[in-house]
């Protein structure tokens, strides 16, 4: 089978659920996740792994997102596409999906690798996909589901497939709509009232493009109107006929989906616009980042973690329950095994095996939490350089990567209202502190 074949034999017919249903068998589908980039905006965090390997909602990784979505999917089969500061995010979803046999053979995961022909890293999304298509036409499948490992979201895919089926064209994008505001940062599309897209422009940035791809009334809603949400955004989701994957791949050898083949798919046609308006969220950025998990302590989150019915899986701890004493606690997230003394905890979120003293109040931070501790405070106190929050101490306004020693009486408080900053062991971006993994912050520390 040559780079870019389709092997006949291969391929199968869709199964029809009831012949005026069109709704497509989801065991047809596999979802590709692309998880190679290397996240130098999300850095300090990617310090020591990739984004999608990347701690969220105190137990939860990135990557977890598009696995268990593809997983509600009911998709044959789920690749994930891997390259840079892997070693963690394999780890990971060997513990999480693969040990005991979870979901046995339904994860595959493909790494960069050299080839005879060809000796280069993944150049962008689509040049991934390229670089491993022979892989993928392994999977006897008719739609390739091509996902990003860094994002939040709450979409029912199910109802994207059988979309598609009915729509019936090669490829199928989902969209947002979106403010100005937002516009900038994104692919903005352009559709008609059928869904067909007529346009694509990969994040305008002057007012003349943003005005050229203004959606008209009869697209959007009334609500997204009185929003003032007059673009529709790509999502960076694709959803692919398995022969027009494989054609466009041929077609457009350039590196990316959304710079290059999406353009190109549209002068060809047979593309469709998927409108979604529930949560997304692209975790590019600390700011984003911050804010996405400062919005789960709210009551009511966009971004739910609390749905039994579609849950997002992600590792066991085999850890005790969260335990404090004598702590005033406010709208705050508690992980397993959390040993807390602190005075106070205010819309944060604590991660496993956080070890906070006596006298310490942490507001509006993520604490990540620990790989590892000693089974009481008093051991920790009697070993002090495991990873701990010592007495009186004060953050605000933090990211607290794991395993981080910070001493007693240690201050994060960015006093001087730094927007960006370097050091060894602190960060600002965005005005967000980060103290990087593994750091260690002395006794009487201040900043």
């Amino acid at each position: 089978m040559t780079l870019l074949s389709i092997n006949k034999n291969q391929r199968k017919s869709p199964k029809i659920i009831g012949k005026s249903s069109g709704i497509l068998d989801k065991k047809l589908v596999a979802s590709i996740i692309l998880g190679g980039g290397e996240g130098t905006r999300l850095y300090p965090l990617t310090l020591t792994r990739c984004k999608p390997a990347v701690n969220f909602g105190g137990k939860y990784r990135l990557i977890d997102v598009p696995i268990s979505n593809s997983i509600h999917a009911e998709c044959h089969k789920i690749f994930v596409l891997t390259q840079f500061l892997s070693s963690s995010l394999h780890k990971h979803i060997f513990q999480t999906y693969m040990q005991g046999g979870k979901v046995s053979g339904l994860i595959e995961i493909l790494t960069a690798e050299q080839r005879p022909m060809n000796k280069t890293w993944y150049q962008g999304t689509a040049d991934a996909v390229r670089q491993n298509i022979d892989y993928l036409l392994e999977s006897p499948v008719e739609y390739f589901l091509i996902l990003s490992g860094d994002q939040l979201y709450n979409i029912n895919f199910q109802e994207m497939i059988n979309f598609a089926i009915e729509k019936d064209v090669d490829v199928v994008v989902a969209a947002l709509p979106v403010s100005s505001k937002e516009a900038p940062r994104m692919g903005i599309l352009k559709a008609d009232q059928d869904c067909n897209i007529t346009d694509f422009y990969e994040k305008p940035q002057d007012k003349v493009t943003l005005q050229k791809f203004r959606s008209p009334p009869e697209v959007l809603s009334g609500e997204n109107i009185a929003g003032k949400r007059y673009y529709l955004g790509s999502m960076g989701i694709y959803l692919f006929k398995r022969k027009a994957l494989v054609e466009l791949l041929q077609a457009d050898t350039r590196a990316d989906f959304g710079k290059h083949l999406i353009p190109t798919k549209v002068q060809q046609g047979s593309i469709a616009a998927y409108l979604y308006d529930g949560y997304w969220e692209d975790i590019g950025t600390i700011e984003a980042f911050y804010q996405a998990n400062m919005a789960l302590t709210n009551p009511e989150p966009l971004f739910s973690i609390h749905n039994e019915q579609r849950p997002i899986f992600t590792s066991r701890y085999d850890l005790p329950p969260a335990k404090f004493s004598d702590t005033i606690i406010r709208q705050t997230i508690l992980c397993e095994g959390a040993l807390i003394e602190a005075d106070e905890i205010s819309k944060s979120i604590i991660g496993p095996r956080s070890v906070i003293h006596k006298g310490t109040v942490i507001k509006d931070s993520y604490v990540m939490g620990n790989d590892y501790y000693t089974s009481t405070i008093s051991d920790v106190v009697r070993l002090p350089r495991h990873p701990q929050i010592g007495e009186n101490s004060v953050i605000k306004k933090a990211i607290i990567d794991k395993n981080v020693y910070i001493g007693k009486g240690v201050q994060l408080i960015n006093r001087q209202n730094l927007v960006n900053h370097d050091n060894e062991n602190i960060y600002v971006r965005d005005g967000i502190i980060i103290v990087p993994r593994g750091a260690t912050l002395p006794d009487g520390f201040i900043f």
